[in-house]
């Protein structure tokens, strides 16, 4: 009894590199706009990606991975905060070269980098077409 709960809780918990892979691949024909979407692990790995061909990376691989660990501790810090303010449902972040918006799903982060000139309408539908998607694995 014990090792099957055990094995309920770990799979309610991890999510396979496909369903990761399924999430890319979904998102990333949302908008011609959207230049990558990853998805990041709790220890800032990343588990699955998809960019958009042809396409020059804005970060190297140094800090990319850089990145990565930086949204990763960012969402630890962040459930500290759930108790009382709730649970994020995404943070949209805009650079001078890029925007980007980052979705939870359990202990990982759905990262989605957007070409700058994006208009914020386009933006809003990304965001709303994005969220069910999200919530459907959260």
């Amino acid at each position: 009894m014990y090792n099957s709960l055990k094995y309920h809780l770990v799979r309610t918990l991890s999510m396979s590199k496909e369903e990761f892979e399924k999430i890319c691949d979904s998102i990333s024909t949302i908008s011609p706009f959207i230049r990558f979407v990853g998805v990041i692990g709790e220890s800032g790995n990343l588990l699955a990606y998809k960019r958009r061909p042809d396409l020059i990376p804005l970060l190297d691989e140094k800090n990319t991975q850089y990145q990565f660990s930086h949204i990763a501790i960012k969402t630890d810090l962040e459930g500290f905060f759930d108790k009382n303010l709730g649970q994020i449902e995404f943070v949209w972040e805009e650079r001078e070269k890029v925007q980007t918006i980052s979705f939870a799903i359990k202990k990982s982060r759905v990262w989605i980098s957007i070409d700058k000139k994006v208009i914020r309408s386009e933006m809003l539908r990304i965001i709303d077409s994005c969220l069910p998607l999200v919530k459907k694995f959260s």
